[in-house]
């Protein structure tokens, strides 16, 4: 049998937009990525040091005793901080959650127009800036007694996250069969049972996806809690408390760059393990079913 030579595949230079993609995803990544080396490498440096030569770290300046110094000061409970964040994180996610997978799941299964308009009421939601609203929930929360408490904020903070929560469990749960709400009806179980038995569980994807989101979300929130609560309740979050360390010491960069580097350490690392979740539950509606 004849054999007839495999025609080899020529390589293909890459096109125009292919190299204008890279180039603009390098220069983006170099846009947040310079900011983040610099506070991380001058978190060890000298003052002087620092000013001198900001993008240099040589092992003669190199020194762990600002940062333990930072996590230890007086003027700014790192731990205490974290604690209080983690907490407000947590409240957040729990309300969030338990208010808005019900009303997805009415808005999901519902048929008429009434249904879609729910939808973008609260869609709506996602075009209007957190802080345009802050002026009239500080008068609503101050008429309630709510101004400068944790419930307070916790109830601003869980409104804010319901748009993009109900908005993408809705999306989620228009694709999960109704065979299965059938099947729990047929076995006795209401729409509640139902719902939280049955429906709820096969949500985790997108559940993750919104706890990785509300919490990223709520750690890096700087404003709410700096008005809501207010430096004269004495409650601080990460943000606010680096605030005020940075603001009383505003020319001392031993302090600033440690401070920044303690508070946005454990979001980075929360965001680098959990990242898988939020593209899963994200495109896990596109492909279920």
């Amino acid at each position: 049998m004849r054999r007839y030579p495999t025609p080899r595949r020529r390589l293909r230079a890459p096109g125009v937009g292919s190299v204008l993609k890279w180039v603009l995803l390098g220069a983006g990544a170099l846009v947040m990525l310079v900011p983040l080396y610099i506070m991380v490498i001058n978190a060890f440096k000298p003052q002087d040091a620092i000013i001198a030569s900001p993008l240099a770290i040589t092992p003669d300046t190199f020194s762990l005793e600002y940062l333990r110094a930072a996590l230890t000061s007086e003027k700014f409970n790192v731990v205490r901080a974290y604690g209080v964040t983690l907490l407000f994180v947590a409240l957040v996610n729990v309300f969030g959650i338990a208010l808005a997978a019900p009303v997805a799941y009415v808005i999901a299964r519902g048929r008429s127009k009434w249904h879609l308009g729910l939808l973008l009421l609260f869609v709506s939601g996602l075009f209007i800036p957190g802080q345009v609203t802050l002026i009239p929930v500080v008068f609503v929360l101050r008429v309630l007694g709510l101004i400068n408490t944790i419930p307070g904020f916790i109830l601003f903070e869980t409104a804010a996250t319901l748009p993009v929560t109900i908005f993408l469990f809705a999306a989620y749960l228009r694709t999960v069969p109704r065979d299965i709400d059938e099947a729990a009806s047929l076995d006795g179980a209401g729409k509640i049972r139902a719902f939280w038995s049955c429906i709820f569980p096969i949500m985790r994807p997108v559940v993750a996806t919104i706890v990785v989101l509300n919490s990223i979300s709520v750690w890096n929130d700087f404003v709410s809690p700096q008005i809501i609560l207010g430096p004269g309740s004495g409650i601080y979050t990460v943000t606010t408390g680096v605030y005020a360390a940075v603001g009383e010491f505003s020319t001392d960069y031993t302090t600033v760059f440690p401070t920044l580097l303690l508070a946005v350490t454990p979001a980075i690392l929360f965001f680098v393990l959990m990242q898988r979740h939020i593209i899963g539950g994200l495109v896990a509606g596109a492909t279920k079913g």
